[in-house]
């Protein structure tokens, strides 16, 4: 209560006189000074995180020189005090992981750090106490290893997630930064430090580090008892977080990496452990039997995460394809190779497309609701894959071949990794399977199924996502008015090649959510019902698709050849659906934004499929 009554009359003074507390800044210093012998350092650091956050809620036009001048007071002291905190270990405090004092203070000086970078997004000031994470995260990455509380350490986690993901700040503030990123003159040179440190850290062994097991969850805080360690499970939350960050700074590594050579090395070498480490701590339901699965498993429950993966794999693929074309200048035999290194490191783009189509029951309406929320990143990823599929039809083909035979085979889309060690041991199989992305690579592995998506688990899955998303589409529908739906949807960066990227600028281009009365949304809830009777009997006509006889669109075709061409037909059919939903959303004036380029974009990948 001394705290908050403290922070409240600080900002009072701040905001109606202008003016730093001088009894407060002095005992402030002193106990910076004083870490960590000082006793009273959890109260100062939330009274610090308390100021500053009533200072970005306020109203006041002038509270970014409110904000300056309170940081000023102590922005010089804040690097030495931030070394040294990470500089702890911990070790000479007995019971520290059921310390309450450490956990508390720990927890305080994460929120303080975040509150900091989210003061800097939104009020663009550049204090060295707002950089210091970014600059310096290689010593801090070492607080997984602490004997602390796993709070600690997820809370962390969590924390690096919204950095690199440029959200630090949202749930507290409740307003999108994406705008704001984009003015900040520093933030290119500290993403770059910041995804060269946490490579480092993992090339050193960090993810082996990572604790991500513990017990299920229960009511209570039940514990596992002894003899039941059996039950501990992989949390999946850190397992997110972790992956992402990796994904984003190689992302980040890659933008500013010269040649194709070097880009390939550094995803050969990050991928290959990302993957190693997933492997060893997902469970026998969540088992990878494909390279490029990783994404589409552990991201299934979180879709604005698993769009912000999906999005920074496809534009580390991009960077590197135009680089290897500049480089190889279209030689078949290095294009082919590098499609199997794409598929080899799980992210190539159009087996993580098709996975997420697969989740959500190839349903136009789910595309239809990531489209319209302003919750994830969809629209961005969804156009440039979409330009990218109209240049890599027959990539795109031959994946497509490869699920249809994991169909065939097993009766659901799995099928395993490529090796050479396997190639050379069913050499003398006869075997001649589909290329994998246009490689020259035949060696497939036995393919396993999966009893937890096979047979009626998998309709009933894929029936459930359906209906959630459906509904989830309606209150999005319904949210439309509130005052935040006149905000851009995301914000884009330019691309590197004007020319390629024309249709992508447009677009992406007065991309605004506008408001809706309460007739257009019974008109759009309307228009999506009559969307989802239609994929209901959709979905039931494509269980025929096997079967050339029952199929008008392959009449006196063979198995063989039907049997290829199922994902893909489902693929487009959904594609040609999302089309005539947005069609006829935007002609009733329901649309949220302008959709026009996004429908030519459709238009154009139906006619080359038409054509094909």
């Amino acid at each position: 209560m001394a705290a908050k009554c403290l922070a409240s009359l600080l900002y009072l003074q701040l905001k109606e006189k202008a003016i730093v507390n001088k009894t407060w800044a002095a005992f402030c210093l002193k106990t910076l000074t004083d870490y960590p012998e000082s006793n009273t350092i959890s109260y100062c650091l939330w009274t610090l995180t308390t100021v500053i956050k009533e200072i970005l809620k306020s109203t006041c036009l002038q509270k970014a020189e409110i904000l300056k001048q309170f940081l000023t007071s102590f922005d010089f002291l804040f690097e030495v005090f931030y070394c040294s905190v990470f500089s702890q270990h911990f070790e000479n405090y007995q019971d520290t992981l059921l310390n309450p004092k450490i956990t508390n203070f720990l927890i305080c000086f994460l929120e303080l750090l975040e509150i900091l970078i989210a003061s800097r997004i939104h009020l663009k000031l550049y204090f060295s106490c707002q950089r210091i994470f970014y600059l310096k995260i290689f010593c801090a990455l070492n607080i997984i290893t602490w004997p602390i509380h796993s709070l600690v350490k997820k809370k962390f986690i969590i924390l690096l997630k919204r950095c690199v993901l440029h959200k630090v700040g949202e749930d507290v503030l409740n307003i999108s930064v994406h705008t704001l990123v984009e003015q900040d003159p520093y933030l290119d040179k500290d993403m770059l430090a910041f995804g060269n440190a946490f490579l480092q850290a993992v090339n050193l062994g960090w993810l082996k580090q990572l604790s991500v097991s513990g017990p299920p969850s229960h009511f209570g805080g039940s514990a596992v008892q002894p003899g039941n360690e059996n039950l501990l499970v992989p949390d999946l939350i850190i397992l997110r977080a972790s992956s992402l960050v990796l994904l984003k700074s190689l992302e980040i590594k890659v933008h500013n990496c010269m040649s194709a050579n070097e880009i390939k090395a550094e995803l050969q070498k990050f991928m290959s452990q990302l993957l190693t480490f997933l492997k060893q701590h997902l469970q026998s339901s969540l088992k990878l039997h494909h390279h490029c699965e990783w994404l589409s498993k552990i991201f299934i429950e979180q879709d604005d995460d698993m769009l912000e993966a999906a999005k920074a794999s496809l534009n580390i693929y991009l960077k590197l394809t135009r680089a290897w074309n500049e480089t190889a200048k279209g030689m078949t035999q290095g294009k082919e190779t590098w499609d199997h290194q794409a598929h080899e490191n799980g992210f190539n783009p159009h087996c993580i497309f098709l996975f997420l189509l697969k989740n959500i029951g190839f349903d136009a309406t789910v595309l239809l609701d990531f489209l319209i929320s302003s919750e994830t990143c969809f629209l961005e990823y969804f156009v440039r894959y979409l330009k990218l599929l109209q240049g890599e039809r027959n990539n795109f083909s031959n994946v497509c071949k490869l699920f249809d035979t994991a169909e065939l085979r097993h009766g659901v889309h799995i099928f395993s990794n490529v090796t050479s060690h396997v190639e050379e041991r069913n050499s003398n199989q006869a075997t001649h399977q589909p290329l994998f992305c246009g490689t020259n690579y035949y060696g497939l592995l036995p393919l396993t199924s999966d009893p937890t998506t096979s047979g009626t688990n998998m309709e009933l899955k894929d029936n459930q996502t359906v209906k959630s998303k459906q509904s989830n589409l309606l209150i999005c529908i319904g949210n439309t008015s509130s005052p935040g739906a006149s905000q851009s949807l995301v914000n884009y960066d330019s691309s590197e090649d004007s020319e390629e990227e024309s249709v992508e600028e447009k677009c992406l281009s007065n991309v605004k959510q506008t408001p809706l009365n309460h007739q257009d949304i019974t008109k759009i809830r309307e228009t999506v019902s009559v969307t989802g009777e239609k994929n209901q009997s959709y979905r039931a006509s494509t269980s025929r698709l096997l079967d050339p006889k029952e199929s008008s669109g392959y009449e006196g075709a063979t198995n063989s050849i039907a049997s290829q061409r199922v994902i893909s037909c489902k693929t487009f059919k959904c594609l040609k659906e999302l089309e005539k939903a947005i069609s006829r959303l935007h002609e009733r004036h329901l649309f949220p934004y302008n959709p026009s380029a996004l429908l030519k974009l459709l238009k154009h990948i139906d006619a080359i499929n038409k054509n094909k």
